[in-house]
C-alpha cells in the first residue's frame, strides 16, 4: 500500500496463511474421522467372520472354500484395522506439520508486529513534529506593531527562530529515523513474505503429497483385499461338485450291496391247491 502505516497487504497474506493451515486442519480430521470409520468396520467383519455360522455343515471341498472365505474376512477385517492405524499415523504427522510451521511463522510474526508497531510510533512523531515546524511559519497577515512594541517583538521573533532551528532540527532527526525504521520494515517485510511464500509452497506440497499417499493407500488396501478375495475364488475353483458328493457317499455309506428284492409270495393261492388226504381204497376180499 501507498499508505506507510497500512498493514492491508501483510494482514491479506496472514489471513491467506490461516486458511491454507485452516485447510491441513480439516483434511487432518477427515483422516481421523476415516481412521474411526475403518476401525468400526475391521472389527464388524472380524466379529461377523467369527461368530456368523456360514455353511458350518458342509462337507469336504466346499467347506475348505468356506473356511478359506471366512478366514480371508477375517484377514480384510484385520486390513482395514491396519488402515485405520495408517491413517491416525498421516492425520499426525500432518498434525505435526502444520504446527512447525506455526512455531516458525510464530517468530516472523513476533519480528513483524514490532517492527509495525515502531514504524507507526515513529511516522506519528514525526508527524507531530513537522506540524509543530508548521505552527513556527510566518501569516501574510501579520501586521507590524508600533515602534514601541518593535524591540519586544524582535526578541520574540529571534527566540521563535531558535525554536523553529531546534525543531526543524528535530523535524530532520525524525525524518531520518523515520526512514531508516521505513528502509528497515520494507526488508523485513520483503523477508516475511520470502519466508511466508516458502512456508507457503511447502504446505500446498506437503497437502498435494499427503493427499495422493492417502488415495494410494487407499488404493492399496483395495488390491490387498482383492489378493484376499482372489483366495477365495482360487479355492472355489478347486471345489468339486464330483468330489463332494462321493465324499458324502463315502462317509455315509451302510454297505456295498442293494438290499434283495422282494419276492412275492402267494400263501393265499398255495394253501387252496393242497389236495386233502384220502384213506386207503379197502383191500378186496377174495372169495
Amino acid at each position: 500500500s501507498t499508505d506507510l502505516t497500512s498493514t492491508v497487504g501483510y494482514d491479506s497474506i496472514i489471513q491467506h496463511l490461516n486458511d491454507g493451515r485452516k485447510n491441513c486442519k480439516e483434511f487432518e480430521d477427515f483422516l481421523k474421522e476415516r481412521a474411526i470409520i475403518e476401525e468400526k468396520y475391521g472389527k464388524e467383519l472380524i466379529n461377523l467372520s467369527k461368530k456368523k455360522p456360514c455353511g458350518q455343515t458342509e462337507l469336504n471341498t466346499l467347506k475348505r472354500s468356506l473356511d478359506v472365505f471366512k478366514q480371508q474376512i477375517d484377514n480384510v477385517g484385520q486390513g482395514h484395522i491396519q488402515l485405520a492405524q495408517t491413517l491416525r499415523e498421516e492425520a499426525k504427522k500432518m498434525e505435526d506439520f502444520r504446527e512447525k510451521q506455526k512455531l516458525h511463522r510464530k517468530k516472523i510474526e513476533l519480528i513483524m508486529e514490532a517492527i509495525h508497531k515502531n514504524r507507526n510510533l515513529q511516522y506519528k512523531k514525526t508527524m507531530e513534529v513537522k506540524q509543530m515546524c508548521c505552527c513556527f511559519l510566518p501569516s501574510s497577515s501579520l501586521h507590524l506593531p508600533c515602534l514601541s512594541c518593535f524591540w519586544q517583538l524582535f526578541l520574540k521573533l529571534a527566540q521563535t527562530k531558535s525554536a523553529l532551528e531546534d525543531t526543524d532540527r528535530s523535524y530532520q532527526q525524525s525524518v531520518t529515523t523515520m526512514e531508516k525504521i521505513r528502509d528497515e520494515w520494507q526488508n523485513e517485510h520483503i523477508k516475511a513474505c520470502e519466508f511466508f511464500e516458502t512456508q507457503e509452497c511447502e504446505r500446498i506440497n506437503y497437502f498435494r503429497n499427503a493427499l495422493w499417499l492417502h488415495v494410494n493407500q487407499l488404493s492399496l488396501g483395495c488390491v490387498q483385499n482383492d489378493e484376499k478375495y482372489e483366495e477365495i475364488r482360487k479355492s472355489l475353483e478347486m471345489c468339486s461338485i464330483e468330489k463332494d458328493v462321493d465324499f458324502f457317499v463315502n462317509l455315509r455309506k451302510t454297505g456295498s450291496l442293494a438290499p434283495a428284492p422282494v419276492v412275492y409270495e402267494n400263501y393265499y393261492n398255495a394253501q387252496r391247491n393242497v389236495t386233502p388226504a384220502r384213506s386207503p381204497a379197502p383191500v378186496p376180499i377174495s372169495r
